[in-house]
């Protein structure tokens, strides 16, 4: 079972029971009355001959002379009815209007409503409105059937209503050299971005932890001198390109049952220049050359392998009067033989020998700071972690906050004894068992 669309001016209702397989090409007038108005209205059908509701014979019948009664309005009853968007409305223009007006509204209203424009609440979706209309009623074949059957005449016949193309795609067709926001696409006059460049910074432990400012040398494309960085020949005249007219841009439109799809690409004849030229002999019509530049980078405190710094601006020319792009500097750093870096902490391990775990004592310790006195307490117990509080590394972009530094104590057993070294551990060792002897007691 499926539905017809009824249209009323300029809403709709929906019945159910008609398979709307076949889109007739004939239409009625009724005269509906109600309790207050009393108006004439073009009913349009979508049914199929077989149909067992609302068939073309029952369509006759039901509109035969006589034999159709007043709509008359009962109490407690209610008729749904959805309101269509009436497209030339929509544009402003009549329903007679020539092609040239109807894109001259679009354009006016597209500007007003576009959203880099217009921040209002809303704005987008009348901007897409507008867009749908355009696309509607700037195709002939679109147009045709809306002015016959009405929105449900285009979903009928499956061609869409614009719904499958992208408004913003649309805009940019007719408004050239225009971006719907930075970086989202490149403009129609043939501007292209520069790509970004990367280094790799190798730095050592204490670099790494601290910062460092460095001189470093890049090497990157710059704009052509001999050309300027148009890519033509100096000299020589550059012509219109005739793939896509001087746009820069070709839109393809694709049938499919869903509707029509349109897509926009870069010209591949121009590649988005809008123009053929002689290229230039030095950069062969790229409009750029490598070069290598000295430039001095600042290396935060705090960085670690894998951290990037970006220069912004630093990276390759752009095209055609395209923005540069940006140097990223990929950190590497150097492990060091001693200190272990864990984020922000740093790992040592410190050796004692089992006398001074036992009876305490202070030592020396590298730290990124250089060599400190630790205190190893009495009594420390093998692997005890002792901490040297914001001797770690410096937190990134917060030089006054600081990690610490954990020491690892690994007390060493001798494997070997000499015989007065043997003696005295003999002694303490009954001397200990003597002591818990008299505890036990």
């Amino acid at each position: 079972m499926a539905m017809a669309i009824t249209t009323f001016g300029s809403t709709s209702a929906t019945q159910w029971g008609i398979r709307p397989q076949l889109l007739l090409r004939s239409s009625m007038i009724a005269k509906v009355a109600s309790s207050s108005h009393n108006f004439t209205s073009r009913v349009c059908f979508m049914a199929a001959p077989t149909s067992s509701f609302l068939s073309q014979d029952s369509l006759r019948m039901l509109f035969n002379a006589g034999s159709f009664q007043p709509l008359h309005h009962c109490r407690g009853s209610r008729l749904i009815v959805r309101a269509e968007s009436d497209f030339y409305s929509v544009l402003g223009v009549s329903r007679n209007a020539s092609k040239s007006e109807i894109k001259s509204a679009y354009r006016k209203l597209a500007r007003n409503y576009h959203p880099d424009v217009n921040k209002e609440a809303g704005a987008e979706d009348k901007f897409k409105e507008i867009s749908n209309a355009y696309e509607v009623l700037s195709d002939d074949e679109k147009r045709s059937i809306y002015d016959r059957y009405g929105e449900a005449g285009l979903k009928g016949s499956g061609m869409g209503m614009g719904d499958f193309s992208n408004p913003f795609d649309l805009f940019e067709t007719l408004f050239e050299g225009m971006n719907r926001g930075a970086g989202s696409r490149g403009s129609w006059n043939g501007a292209i971005d520069g790509e970004d460049e990367y280094y790799s910074l190798v730095l050592n432990f204490k670099e790494a932890v601290f910062g460092i400012e460095k001189e470093i040398e890049i090497s990157r494309l710059e704009s052509c001198g001999t050309c300027n960085g148009s890519g033509a020949k100096p000299g020589t005249t550059p012509t219109r390109c005739s793939t896509c007219g001087g746009q820069g841009r070709v839109v393809s439109s694709t049938r499919t049952p869903l509707g029509i799809f349109q897509q926009s690409m870069t010209c591949s004849s121009c590649n988005g220049s809008g123009e053929i030229s002689t290229p230039c002999n030095t950069c062969s019509g790229d409009g750029r050359v490598r070069k290598t530049k000295r430039i001095s980078l600042k290396v935060p405190a705090g960085v670690d392998s894998g951290s990037r710094l970006r220069v912004r601006n630093e990276g390759n020319a752009g095209r055609r009067g395209g923005s540069p792009g940006d140097l990223f500097v990929v950190i590497e750093v150097i492990p060091d033989p001693v200190l272990k870096r864990d984020d922000t902490n740093i790992l040592y391990t410190c050796k004692v020998s089992y006398i001074d775990a036992i009876l305490g004592t202070t030592t020396k310790v590298p730290t990124v700071d250089g060599m400190v006195d630790l205190k190893i307490p009495a009594g420390t117990q093998p692997n005890t972690t002792l901490v040297m509080a914001k001797k770690g590394v410096p937190y990134l972009n917060k030089n006054n906050m600081r990690g610490d530094q954990l020491v690892r104590v690994q007390v060493e057993i001798p494997k070997r004894l000499s015989s007065d070294e043997r003696k005295l551990i003999e002694e303490l060792s009954d001397l200990s068992k003597g002591k818990t002897a008299t505890g036990k007691r």
